[in-house]
């Protein structure tokens, strides 16, 4: 019974019953080992357990869409959502015997709520109900899938979560088929990380540098200040100190006297281009100092 349920699933599966694209390939499941090797996790526990239950009220939900919904599309896709049910879940019962993991026989609480409310529904609201409510669910379980397929280390675990992929790929086109979802009340995909945004590292370490020099004692204003008269001082004494003997006493007299001979070529430009150099270079500190205090 197992195995012809499994076909008729993949059946329902294959690419020409489901009106397949061309070119687009199906897992080659085959490929895959069976044989319950690898170390078993906790979310791998948890995975079985989430397949065994969509499986409980995933079934009946189809079933009552065959008989409560007057539309004939709703009615198809509540009959071939059962059917393909009935095969994931003799395959996630075959799992967990041979890993050891023990499953549910009942729906949980919420699902039960969901059976409730498609019982009391009818026609339209009925419809509404069941299919939202199934894409919802689909929805939660597709990320979780994914999630134990990439990285969950037992074989059989892997190979389930690759067929229990397609079923549920193939469940939510059906659904949204249905041309009634409301994607509007589906959960919104979170926005990327901030972080991916932010600078660059070598930009952030530029910023860290900057900081780090801007919380130092010299990078306040008024030491930087002390330091630049100082270092203007500093460099007017130097430069008087090698401008020739002769020049620097005509300069004292220049208002009283005139020369009698003309001054050494290049002593005026020399004093005048040195100084001008010297302080240059600290107002250029100086407004740096300024604009990161």
């Amino acid at each position: 019974m197992g195995a012809a349920l499994t076909a008729a699933a993949l059946v329902l599966l294959s690419p020409g019953s489901a009106h397949a694209e061309p070119g687009v390939p199906e897992p080659p499941s085959g490929l895959l080992s069976d044989r319950g090797e690898g170390d078993l996790s906790e979310a791998d526990r948890d995975f079985l357990t989430k397949v065994r239950l969509a499986g409980l009220w995933e079934t009946p939900a189809g079933k009552m869409a065959q008989q409560k919904s007057r539309s004939q599309r709703i009615q198809s896709i509540g009959r071939d959502i059962a059917t393909q049910h009935d095969a994931l879940d003799t395959m996630v019962v075959d799992a967990a015997e041979k890993l050891g993991v023990v499953l549910p026989n009942q729906p949980n609480k919420d699902q039960e709520g969901w059976l409730d409310e498609m019982r009391r529904a009818q026609g339209k609201t009925f419809d509404q109900i069941y299919i939202d409510r199934l894409r919802a669910a689909h929805g939660k379980i597709f990320p979780a899938i994914a999630s134990i397929r990439a990285g969950t280390r037992n074989d059989t675990v892997r190979k389930l979560a690759q067929r229990a992929n397609q079923f549920v790929m193939t469940h939510m086109t059906l659904l949204e088929s249905s041309g009634i979802v409301d994607f509007r009340a589906l959960p919104t995909v979170p926005a990327p990380a901030v972080a991916a945004s932010g600078p660059s590292a070598p930009a952030q370490a530029l910023s860290d540098a900057e900081r780090s020099v801007a919380a130092s004692p010299l990078s306040s204003t008024p030491v930087l200040i002390a330091l630049l008269v100082t270092a203007i001082g500093a460099g007017l004494f130097v430069t008087r100190r090698f401008l020739p003997a002769g020049r620097r006493a005509g300069s004292r007299y220049r208002g009283r006297y005139r020369y009698t001979s003309s001054p050494q070529p290049g002593g005026e430009r020399t004093f005048a281009v040195r100084t001008a150099e010297v302080a240059g270079r600290y107002m250029k500190l100086l407004r740096r100092a300024v604009r990161r205090s």
